[in-house]
């Protein structure tokens, strides 16, 4: 497939854990793009010219070569299923399917540590409020899947590295980078997801 043309619309702070994850997908697969940022705090997804690039005005959005795409599950799958290189999405179709739930979950549940931990909590140094009660029974139930899921002791969800990997780490690492106690076993993984290179040249961009 013709890998010209791709870029990968994103948000300007680089603070979006939906861009990180199709940005990551990307890079795993070796694939040449660029980025493009879009101003949220100026409302540049609400206007007409951004409208013309993604259907749902949200962000990531990928564009290859004039087809677009938004959502990042989506573009994870896109990514994976359009272009050569290393899987992002494990081969079996359980295995496949546990880590299309564990992205599905992740952006769906979970919404009193996305508020109360945002991403700037990970990509910038904000002091952190303890946590709500809510937010804490949030964490408990995270703590608890993630446990399941990596209840057989590996780096990784499943024998080899997966896309979910990098969603599952963002949210753990929510709690550890702002100091929450987080289940030592939960936050080694979540540090060892973290110094993979495709995720450390998101971490590396300016959010100047």
């Amino acid at each position: 497939m013709n890998t010209d043309g791709i870029c990968l619309h994103v948000d300007a702070n680089h603070f979006s854990p939906y861009a990180m994850s199709a940005f990551v997908a990307l890079v795993e697969k070796g694939v040449a793009f660029e980025t493009r940022t879009v101003d949220l705090d100026a409302g540049e997804h609400r206007r007409a010219a951004y409208g013309a690039t993604s259907a749902t005005g949200r962000v990531p959005t990928l564009d290859h070569g004039g087809f677009r795409l938004a959502e990042s599950s989506a573009i994870d799958e896109y990514v994976d299923e359009a272009f050569p290189g290393p899987r992002l999405y494990p081969a079996d179709p359980r295995e496949r399917a546990v880590a299309r739930q564990v992205q599905a979950w992740i952006r769906s549940d979970l919404m009193p540590i996305r508020e109360e931990r945002s991403t700037a909590f990970v990509f910038a140094t904000p002091v952190p409020t303890p946590l709500s009660p809510a937010a804490r029974a949030a964490a408990a139930r995270l703590f608890a899947a993630a446990g399941g899921w990596l209840a057989h002791g590996g780096e990784h969800l499943f024998a080899d590295w997966c896309i979910a990997d990098t969603d599952l780490a963002l949210m753990l690492n929510r709690l550890v980078m702002a100091g929450d106690e987080v289940p030592v076993r939960l936050a080694d993984y979540a540090t060892r997801q973290w110094a993979r290179p495709s995720l450390q040249r998101w971490v590396a961009l300016s959010r100047g």
